[in-house]
């Protein structure tokens, strides 16, 4: 396949150079990927580029949770977008919707403005928007580069006929991006459906913390969630990944 992008959503310098080392074309960066991404520290972010000159996409996401901020955290993210810009990160990946489910547009213009210059994703705020198909086309006409979507479901296998719609409907005047439960195998299962060519993995593995003291009954988060897990990218799950993209 020519052109596709194989991107890989991190949360440590670790997992960065493993999705490099592995074959990624570019990085989601975030932080606490556990709770499905928050905006990253800038010192994340410089701390990675010691280390490899891959793309970055820098989050922007102040809480967990649903897309509709207050006036005091869309003065965060605007900040946020005109930061990473400064930083030199080749984009963001940003969206707001109103109360009512749709594009929150005079925001997403201001952050359009903030990210000059940068590529822009809207996230998976548009997964849970009211209308995919008039969302997609406001986001074309904002001058967003990409579209990050499960197909409106929690898994990217159960979406493919909206996936397939989109590209369609698309004409290549905005990417759509694949993301949710992505692997080598479910490239080779969406791709023949949705000829989408844009996909987004974590590629992750839990490993065991090396902490041999364990205080029990403590927790400083959430209670299922042991302290001692840790979540990365397994550099072997971006390579194979990308194996299957360059041999469709």
């Amino acid at each position: 396949m020519d052109g596709f992008i194989l991107e890989s959503c991190v949360d440590s310098v670790e997992s960065a150079l493993a999705a490099a080392n592995g074959g990624a074309t570019r990085l989601e960066l975030c932080s606490n990927l556990v709770i499905g991404g928050t905006t990253p520290s800038p010192w994340l972010f410089e701390e990675i580029r010691k280390y490899t000159d891959i793309r970055i996409h820098a989050l922007i996401r102040p809480r967990f949770g649903d897309f509709c901020y207050t006036d005091p955290e869309f003065s965060i993210i605007r900040q946020a977008v005109k930061d990473f810009n400064k930083m030199g990160a080749e984009g963001v990946v940003f969206g707001i919707l109103k109360p009512d489910g749709t594009l929150n547009l005079e925001q997403m213009k201001e952050l359009m403005e903030a990210a000059e210059g940068m590529s822009v994703t809207l996230h998976r705020a548009f997964d849970v928007c009211v209308d995919p198909y008039e969302a997609m086309e406001q986001a074309v006409e904002l001058g967003i580069d990409t579209i990050l979507t499960s197909g409106q479901k929690n898994v990217c296998t159960q979406g493919t006929a909206l996936l397939k719609e989109l590209v369609e409907r698309s004409q290549g005047r905005i990417k759509i991006q694949v993301g949710s439960g992505v692997s080598a195998q479910v490239i080779r299962e969406v791709y023949p459906v949705t000829k989408a060519k844009a996909y987004h993995m974590s590629g992750k593995v839990t490993l065991d913390s090396p902490m041999q003291y364990r205080k029990e009954g403590v927790n400083m988060g959430l209670p299922y969630i042991s302290e001692y897990e840790i979540w990365r990218t397994d550099e072997n799950s971006i390579r194979e990944a990308r194996q299957v993209l360059e041999e469709l």
